[in-house]
């Protein structure tokens, strides 16, 4: 990805510096260069509290960025390209008290690069602790206030918000949106929760209001849970074709929203995967013994957060160093956790 930030002067000079003025970041090295750039269509749609600037629906400005997406054909003459690049620059440098970032290309994700040597914390489940020296804190997305993801951005914590892309919660505040014929078989040990036929145009646009949300809530990312149904008993015809394009759908749509994004478990899809998305989130991989497949995100320089619930690895302080060992030789982030997800119990091999 190619990132564009225009640094402000002042209003009256900040015409000539998008026009002439910028710097772009290319294998995280920002150079300096002055051309004329963007050629691109644009179309206004009003969305939400910072609504949409889009060409052709890729372009956004939201949080304080623009965000552009691929270049898409346009019928606007070369003139009309200027115009409209020059409005969008201005935009940018223009448009508030701080640096914009213009992000040209298709990762998504803001000024967050997942790193393999990333760590991390992951509580879903009661008052958030948000003391723990990481550098990634994975929350709920429905349940942690925008405030509380505030207030961690602003200790230097990247934060990833979890959601079911994959099942319906019955607690959940738009679970009436989904149909009756959305709704499979329950999954096994979570009561009140049932697998979704992620082929249905319903559940796919509930999905999207939810990637939307997390957006409003200025998450830096995703982690899309339940994304291996097909390898269940969903109670609906699905296969490991119709999981990688669900799969696929929901990587494209974050990364459309500037939200980086997990794969979470499906580790016999790994490889096929592994392009789409910006880390992972594994749960009980040394346990499996599946540990294995993510060296395909891991070489990639992409972390792979992983979590273990075993209680041995809890009470034996022996076996917990063998577990740890393992996981860092494996450039895993390994935490032993409690199942519930609440901070009652937390080890860290890092």
């Amino acid at each position: 990805m190619t990132h564009l930030r225009f640094h402000q002067i002042s209003f009256l000079g900040c015409f000539a510096q998008a026009i002439h003025q910028y710097k772009y970041k290319r294998g995280g090295v920002w150079t300096s260069a002055t051309a004329p750039l963007l050629w691109f269509s644009l179309k206004w749609a009003n969305h939400g509290e910072h609504g949409w600037l889009a060409y052709n629906g890729k372009l956004s400005i939201q949080a304080g960025s623009v965000r552009m997406m691929t270049l898409m054909k346009s019928n606007l003459n070369r003139w009309q390209y200027w115009i409209v690049g020059v409005l969008a620059l201005l935009l940018a440098a223009c448009g508030g008290g701080r640096d914009r970032a213009v992000l040209i290309g298709g990762t998504g994700g803001g000024t967050w690069a997942p790193s393999v040597t990333d760590t991390w914390q992951w509580q879903l489940k009661g008052p958030l602790n948000i003391s723990y020296a990481v550098d990634v804190y994975d929350v709920d997305l429905f349940d942690t206030p925008p405030a509380t993801i505030d207030a961690l951005k602003a200790a230097a914590r990247h934060v990833v918000c979890y959601f079911s892309a994959g099942s319906a919660e019955v607690w959940r505040s738009d679970f009436a949106r989904f149909n009756a014929a959305d709704m499979g078989n329950a999954l096994d040990q979570w009561p009140g929760e049932r697998w979704l036929d992620t082929r249905s145009a319903n559940v796919r646009a509930i999905m999207l209001a939810r990637l939307d949300l997390a957006v409003s809530k200025h998450c830096d990312g995703v982690e899309p849970d339940n994304m291996d149904a097909y390898a269940n008993h969903p109670g609906f015809a699905l296969t490991a074709s119709t999981q990688l394009d669900y799969n696929r759908f929901i990587a494209e749509q974050s990364r459309a929203r500037g939200l980086k994004v997990g794969l979470k478990n499906d580790v016999s899809q790994l490889a096929e995967l592994e392009q789409y998305f910006d880390f992972a989130v594994n749960e009980q991989c040394h346990q499996y013994s599946e540990c294995g497949g993510y060296t395909v995100f891991t070489i990639k320089g992409k972390p792979v957060f992983n979590a273990e619930y075993s209680r041995k690895w809890a009470t034996d302080a022996a076996a917990r160093a063998r577990l740890c060992a393992s996981a860092r030789a494996s450039g895993l982030r390994t935490l032993v956790l409690g199942m519930a997800l609440d901070d009652s119990m937390r080890f860290s091999c890092d």
